[in-house]
C-alpha cells in the first residue's frame, strides 16, 4: 500500500517521536520548576520599602527589600527584622537585633563598642565607628528584643524608647527576616549574614532561607521552557524546508 501523497513515511514519523517527547518533557520540567521558585517566593517573601536611612549603609532610604515571614522565636542577634510596635507608632520599621531576652545590652558612652552581656561587640556593618549616643544599660526580658539601627547617629530605636520596657519589643511583634535587596537594581543582591554577635553564644543570626535557590529555579525553568521552544521551533522548520526540497 502507498503512503497518503504529502505525507512523510511512517518510518519517519516514528522517528520523530522521541524528540517531540523530549520536547515535552523539558518543558514540563521547566513549566515545574518556573511555578514551584515562584510559588516558594509568593508564599515566604514579602516585598518592603525602607522609608529612611537609619540601617545605612546595609539599607539605604528607598530600597526595596525581600523579607521571610518567621515567627519571632527563631530571630537571633544579628538579625535584621521587619516589626511593627504600637508604642514605636504602630509605623512598619526595619532595624537589627543586638540583644535578645535573657541579655544584658549596654554602653558606655566612652567605647563606640556596644557590650551584650558584658562582652563588647564589633560591627563592621556600622556607617560610622564612632561614639553610638548616651550611656544605657538594659537588661532584656523573656520574649523581647532590642533593636538598633546600623546609622546609629540617625536612628530612631530602642535607645528612644528606653522608658518602655527599657526599649524592648515583644518578639511577636516581628513580621520578617530580610533577606535580600531587590531594588534600585545597582543595589541587588542576597543579604549577608552577619558573624558579629556569634561568639556570644546562644542566639545567632539566622541563615539565608530559600529565596536563593527559588529564585534561581525560577529563572532557569523560564529559560528551559524558552530555549526548548526555539530549538524545537527552528528544528521544525529545518524540516520543513526539507521536505519541501525532497519533494
Amino acid at each position: 500500500m502507498t503512503e497518503t501523497a504529502g505525507r512523510p513515511p511512517a518510518a519517519a514519523r516514528s522517528r520523530r517521536k522521541p524528540s517531540t517527547v523530549l520536547q515535552g518533557v523539558l518543558i514540563g520540567l521547566g513549566l515545574a520548576l518556573l511555578v514551584g521558585g515562584f510559588v516558594v517566593m509568593a508564599l515566604d517573601y514579602r516585598p518592603y520599602r525602607i522609608p529612611t536611612g537609619s540601617m545605612s549603609p546595609t539599607l539605604k532610604a528607598g530600597d526595596t527589600v525581600l523579607a521571610r515571614q518567621i515567627d519571632g522565636k527563631a530571630v537571633g542577634r544579628g538579625d535584621v527584622v521587619v516589626f511593627r510596635d504600637q508604642a514605636w507608632g504602630g509605623e512598619l520599621m526595619v532595624k537589627r537585633v543586638v540583644a535578645v531576652g535573657g541579655d544584658t545590652v549596654a554602653t558606655t558612652g566612652d567605647d563606640p563598642r556596644l557590650t551584650v552581656n558584658g562582652k563588647p561587640v564589633d560591627e563592621p556593618y556600622l556607617a560610622a565607628q564612632g561614639l553610638q549616643g548616651s550611656a544605657f544599660g538594659v537588661a532584656v526580658p523573656p520574649g523581647r528584643l532590642f533593636l538598633l539601627g546600623d546609622n546609629r547617629q540617625g536612628s530612631l530605636d530602642s535607645r528612644l524608647h528606653l522608658e518602655i520596657d527599657g526599649g524592648t519589643i515583644s518578639a511577636t511583634e516581628v513580621e520578617a527576616r530580610v533577606e535580600a535587596t531587590v531594588l534600585p537594581f545597582g543595589r541587588t543582591g542576597m543579604f549577608t549574614r552577619t558573624a558579629a554577635f556569634d561568639g556570644l553564644g546562644g542566639s545567632k543570626a539566622g541563615g539565608p532561607g530559600p529565596l536563593e535557590p527559588a529564585f534561581y529555579a525560577t529563572v532557569a525553568g523560564a529559560a528551559l521552557i524558552v530555549v526548548t521552544c526555539a530549538v524545537g521551533g527552528v528544528a521544525g522548520a529545518v524540516r520543513r524546508l526539507g521536505r519541501r526540497r525532497a519533494g
